[in-house]
C-alpha cells in the first residue's frame, strides 16, 4: 500500500473543515510548526563554535551534532508518514511536537556532547512524526480553492525562509545569551502549537501496519555508514571498529532492501525506483544534499574561527544565498512550464558547483565583499534552479495516489544525502587540515588563549586548507548530480503542473 505522507494539493478532505474564523489561526500553528522543524536544521550550525568550546566536542565528533538530526528525520521520515495514516495526521503531529519540544528541552541542558548528540536524534525522531502529518493536516483542515490554495503558499513559504531566519536566530541567541537557548527557543514555540492543535481537522485512517524492521535496518544501516566514515577518518580505514561498522552497514542495508521487497506495507516502495526520472531524481537530490551541507557547516566555521566573525554577524552574512536561493526557486517554477527539468537542473548544477569550487579558492584573510558574497550568491542561485525540477522530476508518471511518497522520498534524499555528505566532507576537511598542524582547531583556540600570534596564523591556514578542501569535494558532488541529471533524467517539460511541496531542510 503507498503511503501517502504528503498528499497533493487538491485531494478532497474527509472531514468538513473548520470554520471559516479558525482557519487562520489553524494556519499560524502549521506554518509555526514547519518553520521550528525547518530553522533547526540551521540554528544550531551558528552555535557549533560555541558549542565546541563549551563542551569540550572534538572536531570529529562537532558534526555529529548536525548528522544526529538529519539521519533520524531523513531515515524516519517514511515512517512518520506511515504513522500518520494509521493512527491519525493530528495524533501524530502533535506526538511529533511533544516529542520535539521535550528533545529541545533536552538538548539545552546537555551537560555534555553524548546527551546533546542524544538529544539532537530525538529532535529528528519527533520532526519525522511532525513533518508529513503537517502538510496532510492542510488539506483536511482547509476547503478546497483559494483557503487551501493560500495555506499551501504559505507551508512552502515557510520552508523558504526557515533556514535564514534559523541563521539569524541562532546569531542572535548565541551572541545576546548563550547557545543553550537555540534549543530552549523551541520550547514556547512547541507548547503554543500543542496548544492550538485542537483547530486542525484529523483526517480519516487507513488499514496496514507500520514497517518497523524496515525502520530499524535502515536508520541502522545509515547510522552504521556514518559512523564508519566518520571513525575511518578519525583512527584509520584499516581499524577493526571502522571495518566492522562499513560491515555492519552492509549487512542492515542489503536487510533493508529485502525486507522492502517482501514486506505488503513497505516503508520505501521499491516500485518507485523503476522509472529512470525518479530514480534520476533522488539520487541527484542525494549528492545536492551532500554537496549543500558544505556552505553551512564549513562557511560558518571558517567566518567565526577564522576570519573572527561573531554569530551575529556570521547570520547576517548568509542573507546573499538565503535571497539567491528564494530568487532562483522562484524563476525556475516559470520556466519549468517552458524547458525540461534537466535543461533547468542541469545549469543550474554547473553554476553551483562553480561557486563551490570558488569557495576552494578561500584564504585565511579573504574579505567578504570580494570573496565570500560573490561565491555565496553564485552557489545560491545554482541551487535555486535544482528543487523544482527534481521535484516534479521525482513525481512525474507517478500515480496520484503515490505522488506523496514520491516527493516524500526526495525528501529523504536530501536528508540522508546531507548526512553522508557531512561525513565525508568532515573526515577530508578534519585530514587535510591536521596534515597541516596536528590537532589544528584546539591549537587555533590554545593560540587565542596564549595570544599566540604565530600559533593563530598556523592554526588559521591548516583550517582553512581543509575547509577549501571540502568545498572542493562538494563541488565534485555537484558535478556527480550534473552527471545523473544528464544521463537519467529525461522528463518532457511539465505544462499545467503543480509539485507537490518538498520539505527542503537547508
Amino acid at each position: 500500500m503507498p503511503i501517502d505522507s504528503a498528499p497533493v494539493v487538491g485531494s478532497s478532505p474527509p472531514e468538513t473543515s473548520t470554520g471559516g474564523r479558525h482557519l487562520g489561526l489553524a494556519l499560524i500553528v502549521i506554518a509555526s510548526a514547519q518553520l521550528m522543524l525547518i530553522l533547526d536544521g540551521t540554528i544550531t550550525n551558528i552555535a557549533l563554535p560555541s558549542i565546541q568550546t563549551d563542551l569540550g566536542v572534538s572536531d570529529a565528533n562537532l558534526a555529529w551534532i548536525v548528522n544526529a538530526y538529519a539521519l533520524a528525520f531523513g531515515g524516519l521520515l517514511l515512517l512518520g508518514g506511515r504513522a500518520g495514516d494509521l493512527f491519525g495526521r493530528r495524533r501524530m503531529f502533535q506526538a511529533g511536537i511533544a516529542f520535539f519540544t521535550l528533545a529541545s528541552l533536552l538538548g539545552g541542558l546537555a551537560p555534555n556532547e553524548e546527551l546533546l548528540i542524544g538529544a539532537r536524534v530525538l529532535q529528528g525522531i519527533g520532526a519525522a512524526l511532525a513533518a508529513p502529518s503537517a502538510l496532510a493536516l492542510i488539506t483536511t483542515t482547509f476547503p478546497e480553492g483559494k483557503p487551501r490554495n493560500t495555506a499551501m503558499g504559505v507551508y512552502a513559504a515557510m520552508a523558504g525562509i526557515g533556514s535564514t531566519v534559523g541563521l539569524l536566530l541562532g546569531g542572535v541567541l548565541t551572541e545576546a545569551l548563550d547557545w543553550r537557548c537555540v534549543f530552549f527557543v523551541n520550547i514556547p514555540i512547541g507548547i503554543a502549537i500543542l496548544a492550538g492543535t485542537r483547530l486542525l481537522v484529523e483526517a480519516e485512517r487507513h488499514p496496514g501496519r507500520l514497517d518497523i524492521p524496515g525502520a530499524i535496518t535502515g536508520t541502522g544501516g545509515l547510522l552504521a555508514l556514518v559512523y564508519a566514515i566518520t571513525r575511518g577518518g578519525e583512527h584509520g580505514w584499516g581499524n577493526g571498529i571502522t571495518l566492522a561498522s562499513f560491515a555492519a552497514s552492509a549487512v542492515l542495508l542489503a536487510v533493508f532492501l529485502f525486507v522492502q521487497s517482501r514486506s505488503d506495507d513497505p516503508m520505501m516502495p521499491l516500485s518507485l525506483f523503476r522509472d529512470r526520472n525518479r530514480s534520476g531524481s533522488y539520487v541527484t537530490m542525494l549528492f545536492i544534499g551532500a554537496g549543500m551541507i558544505a556552505m553551512f557547516y564549513f562557511l560558518t566555521l571558517y567566518m567565526q574561527l577564522v576570519l573572527g566573525y561573531d554569530a551575529v554577524s556570521t547570520g547576517l552574512a548568509y542573507l546573499p544565498f538565503s535571497i539567491g536561493m528564494g530568487v532562483a526557486a522562484a524563476l525556475s517554477s516559470k520556466l519549468i512550464a517552458r524547458f525540461a527539468p534537466r535543461t533547468i537542473a542541469g545549469p543550474g548544477l554547473v553554476v553551483a558547483a562553480a561557486g563551490m569550487f570558488w569557495f576552494a579558492t578561500l584564504e585565511p584573510h579573504s574579505s567578504y565583499a570580494g570573496h565570500l558574497m560573490p561565491a555565496m550568491c553564485v552557489t545560491a542561485l545554482g541551487l535555486g534552479m535544482c528543487f523544482v525540477p527534481m521535484t516534479l522530476g521525482a513525481v512525474s508518471g507517478v500515480k496520484h495516489q503515490e505522488t506523496g511518497i514520491a516527493a516524500a522520498l526526495l525528501n529523504t534524499a536530501q536528508q540522508v544525502g546531507t548526512a553522508l555528505g557531512l561525513a565525508v566532507l568532515a573526515t577530508i576537511s578534519t585530514s587535510a587540515a591536521n596534515n597541516k598542524l596536528s590537532d589544528a582547531a584546539q591549537s587555533l583556540y590554545r593560540g587565542q588563549g596564549a595570544r599566540d600570534t604565530a600559533l593563530i596564523e598556523k592554526a588559521s591556514s591548516a583550517l582553512t586548507h581543509g575547509y577549501t578542501m571540502a568545498f572542493a569535494a562538494a563541488g565534485v558532488m555537484f558535478i556527480a548530480a550534473l552527471l545523473v541529471t544528464a544521463m537519467a533524467v529525461n522528463a518532457r517539460r511539465q505544462q499545467n503542473t503543480e509539485a507537490p511541496s518538498v520539505v527542503h531542510m537547508g
